[in-house]
C-alpha cells in the first residue's frame, strides 16, 4: 500500500509543536533548548514525505535500517540534512553504514567497533562519529551493551584511528507514563558525566541520545541532547518489508 503523504502545512505544525515543547522542557530544567538537537525518525515513511519533512526544516533524519535509508538518501541526497543511524547495526550492513550516515549511534560491541574502523580505512574515511548504546533495561528483545561491558568498548574505541566517541544513547523498557523511564534517562546522565570528567569524549561534551515521541520531554529534563522523534512529526509507521 503506497504511503498517503500529509499535507506540508501539517509537517509544519507537527514540526513547530515539537520544537515548541522542547524549548518549554528545556525551560522547566533550566537548560537553552539550543544545545538540543531534533532528529526527526523517518524510519518507514517514504521519500516522498521526507522530502516534505525536509522542505518544513528537518536537517537531521534518523533511520533504523541500512538498507531503507540507502534508498532514501538515493533520491533524497545529502546535501542539506544529516543521515543517522539509530537502529541495531548488523556486522554485513557495517559497511554500507560507513559509507550512508553522518552518525552512528548504535554502536553496542567491541567487534563492531573494530570492524567500523577498518571499514573507515578501507573507503578513506577520515572520521566517524559514533555513540554507545547502553542496554539499561536488561531486555533481550533490545541491543545494546551493558554496564560491566562499557569500559572494554570505551578503550577499544579510544584506540580506533578513524572512530570518534561523541556520547551514549540509550532505549528504555517502554511504560505509558513517561515519569517511570526517568530513571533510565538519568543513569545514562550519569555514565555521561562520569565520562567527562574523565575526558573520555575529549573536547566535546558527551552527547546523550535518548527520548522518543512519548517521552522526549522527561528526557530533556534529565539532559538528552539529541531526542529522536518520529511519530510525533510523521504519524503512525508505515508497513514495510524487512531487510
Amino acid at each position: 500500500m503506497l504511503e498517503t503523504p500529509p499535507e506540508t502545512d501539517e509537517l509544519h505544525e507537527r514540526l513547530a509543536q515539537v520544537r515548541h515543547r522542547i524549548e518549554a522542557s528545556a525551560r522547566r530544567a533550566g537548560r537553552d533548548s539550543a544545545e538540543i538537537k531534533l532528529i526527526a525518525v523517518s524510519k518507514t515513511h517514504s521519500p516522498e514525505v521526507v522530502r516534505q519533512a525536509i522542505e518544513a526544516g528537518a536537517s537531521d533524519l534518523g533511520e533504523n535500517r541500512v538498507q531503507e535509508a540507502d534508498e532514501k538518501i538515493e533520491v533524497l541526497g545529502r546535501e542539506s540534512v544529516r543521515w543517522h543511524l539509530i537502529g541495531h547495526l548488523q556486522a554485513n550492513k557495517a559497511r554500507r553504514a560507513v559509507a550512508l550516515f553522518d552518525v552512528i549511534h548504535s554502536l553496542d560491541s567491541v567487534s563492531l567497533a573494530s570492524r567500523l574502523d577498518r571499514l573507515c580505512e578501507e573507503s578513506e574515511r577520515d572520521v566517524l562519529p559514533v555513540l554507545i548504546q547502553v542496554d539499561l533495561g536488561n531486555e533481550e528483545t533490545k541491543a545494546g551493551i551493558s554496564e560491566a561491558e562499557l569500559p572494554e568498548l570505551i578503550k577499544t574505541i579510544s584506540a580506533c584511528a578513524r572512530l570518534r566517541l561523541v556520547g551514549l544513547m540509550t532505549l528504555p523498557p517502554f511504560a505509558d507514563d513517561p515519569e517511570l523511564v526517568r530513571p533510565f534517562f538519568r543513569r545514562l546522565r550519569e555514565l555521561r558525566d562520569a565520562l567527562v570528567a574523565r575526558e573520555v569524549f575529549g573536547a566535546n561534551r558527551g552527547e546523550l541520545s535518548m527520548g522518543m515521541s512519548h517521552d522526549y520531554e522527561v528526557a530533556i529534563e534529565e539532559g538528552a541532547t539529541l531526542v529522536r522523534v518520529g511519530t510525533a512529526i510523521f504519524g503512525e509507521r508505515q508497513a514495510i518489508g524487512r531487510n
